[in-house]
């Protein structure tokens, strides 16, 4: 039987089990989950939050992982400056990064949403505006939101991955996991 978990990664923790840098090892998933054979299906950077799954299924952690497969992620993202609308089409036609250009992302401005305090807190600048967009990709290259909005001219200030493909983080604490039914 299957095992899928899915997991509020807090800010901070790496997504692995073990750290093997010496001496100071950083947080990791084994803090908050405590499931004999389940592994990450794709990663969240350690400075990113949110959504991650789990599970002892490897064709189900290709199927997330693996960008040939178009499972569409979406993320919660505070960005400095005041984006508009227009700022954010280059997003919708793909962009080229050092590595290539991305897939066109769905990308919406919306309001600051109601999400738990980040620990340490976001450095906020008054003189500088922040906004938040929705930004979905069905790519996962590294650090990939975050060089997209730095791309326009809006590095990310807070990343909060949501969802990935029908799973959401809806009614899931942050550091808390729940098993999904098989």
């Amino acid at each position: 039987m299957t095992s899928v978990i899915l997991f509020n990664k807090p800010f901070g923790v790496l997504s692995q089990f073990t750290d093997v840098r010496s001496p100071s090892p950083r947080p990791t998933l084994s803090a908050y989950i405590d499931v004999p054979d389940v592994y990450p299906a794709g990663r969240l950077d350690r400075d990113s939050e949110g959504l991650l799954v789990l599970t002892d299924d490897g064709k189900l952690q290709a199927k997330i992982a693996d960008p040939k497969h178009k499972l569409p992620k979406t993320y919660l993202v505070q960005v400095e400056g005041a984006p508009t609308d227009a700022d954010m089409q280059p997003l919708r036609a793909g962009v080229t990064l050092n590595d290539g250009v991305t897939g066109p992302a769905l990308v919406r401005l919306i309001p600051p949403p109601t999400l738990w305090d980040r620990d340490p807190p976001v450095r906020v600048r008054k003189s500088v505006p922040d906004r938040w967009i929705e930004v979905q990709i069905s790519e996962g290259r590294n650090r990939q939101v975050r060089r997209m909005t730095a791309h326009i001219g809006f590095p990310t200030l807070r990343l909060v991955r949501w969802r990935i493909g029908d799973w959401t983080l809806d009614h899931l604490p942050l550091g808390k996991w729940h098993r999904l039914d098989p």
